[in-house]
């Protein structure tokens, strides 16, 4: 379950309370729904009932227990538990089947996974240049109209001439260090590959998860995403959860910077998976259901690693 998803649940929650009677506030169009800040709880958060208290005339807390109680009678089987903490914020958890229904998605909308509606009707105007056609791109993705006007990027400090920075550091390079200048201390570190350099990172993610899906078909087996065992994948899928809020607000925003640090993200959520838990069968040892798990986990993570790479107009190599 990603947060628009579970956005769209809250806000029925709401609906429910307003058509009987029991909270007394406009519904709001939109119910923010994030990761819980340093100390909260659950895996999603959602002030809406800070938002509803002043409308409402009652306390933040009394509105959140009413929505709790709303959302805990006719939950989806995706939220294991509501709590409320704080002056009134609504934790969720959601059941390690919510983790790997975000898998079974990516997997079926492949790079169209996290493109939406949320710009339809904006017109947005960008000039030329790497930052330029990452918003346009961008854009498009949610929806919204690109119109091209004649003024290029405004230079980033220090970058110098994308000309000498694309011979410098190629073309990938330069896009990325357009993109996110702070990214690496100095240009020059975007061609070592190793792990400090995080579009190295990225494109390495990819590339394993690519290898992993070839090497899994070459002994005769397949992904399965249609569980996760042991929540082994939680905190990848999280990430790939959390894609498509990305999405729109680097599009909002005109920011691809927070999609290259998303996807960066992912890739690190990957490799500390991937270290703990083997994808495929090691020895004589048969395929199992983890193995399967792992499997679909590690194709999807690649599916949102390659689309987000071509949306920021950077490559994705299937072999680094």
């Amino acid at each position: 379950m990603t947060p628009a998803e579970l956005s769209r649940t809250v806000l029925r929650a709401v609906r429910r309370a307003v058509d009987q009677d029991v909270l007394r506030a406009p519904v709001p169009e939109r119910a923010v729904v994030e990761r819980p800040r340093p100390g909260g709880r659950g895996d999603y958060a959602t002030n809406v009932a800070l938002k509803l208290a002043g409308p409402a005339g009652r306390p933040a807390r009394e509105v959140a227990e009413i929505l709790r109680a709303l959302l805990l009678e006719e939950r989806e089987a995706a939220i294991l538990d509501v709590e409320v903490t704080g002056p009134g914020f609504l934790n969720l958890t959601l059941a390690q089947d919510a983790h790997a229904s975000v898998v079974r998605t990516v997997l079926s909308q492949g790079h169209a996974y996290g493109h939406g509606r949320a710009l339809a009707g904006e017109v947005v105007r960008v000039g030329s240049g790497p930052h330029a056609d990452a918003v346009a791109r961008l854009v498009h993705a949610q929806g919204g109209t690109v119109v091209r006007t004649s003024a290029t990027d405004v230079p980033v400090a220090d970058l110098g001439d994308l000309d000498a920075l694309r011979a410098r550091l190629g073309r990938d390079g330069a896009t990325w260090r357009v993109l996110w200048p702070t990214a690496t201390a100095a240009p020059d570190d975007l061609l070592v590959q190793r792990e400090t350099n995080p579009l190295f990172r990225v494109r390495y993610a990819h590339a394993r998860c690519r290898a992993l899906v070839r090497n899994a078909a070459a002994l005769g087996f397949i992904g399965d995403g249609g569980r996760d065992t042991e929540g082994e994948g939680c905190g990848v899928a999280r990430v790939l959860a959390d894609y498509p809020g990305i999405l729109e607000a680097a599009a909002r925003h005109r920011a691809p910077d927070r999609l290259a640090r998303h996807l960066d993200m992912a890739a690190q959520a990957f490799f500390r998976f991937h270290d703990a838990h083997p994808v495929l069968p090691l020895g004589d040892e048969k395929p199992s259901v983890a193995h399967r798990s792992r499997l679909a986990l590690a194709e999807a993570t690649g599916t949102v690693l390659a689309g987000g790479l071509s949306l920021l107009g950077v490559s994705a190599p299937e072999h680094l």
